[in-house]
């Protein structure tokens, strides 16, 4: 699965999967073949931070 380059829908699809699929965003990344940086700056755009305490952005 590619992952939107829409931010918004980014997010949503992110944060769905960091939910059920993965315990973290580099693991989410890593499945992905993308760095965590490029989905960090991404939704930054929208003012999203990744919180890793509850593994999603905020």
């Amino acid at each position: 699965m590619n992952l939107p380059k829409d931010p918004v829908m980014l997010l949503s699809v992110v944060n769905t999967q960091l939910r059920d699929k993965y315990s973290s965003l580099e693991e989410l990344a890593a499945a992905h073949m993308i760095e965590a940086e490029e989905i960090i700056s991404k939704l930054a755009q929208i003012q999203y931070e990744y919180n890793p305490e509850t593994n999603q952005f905020v």
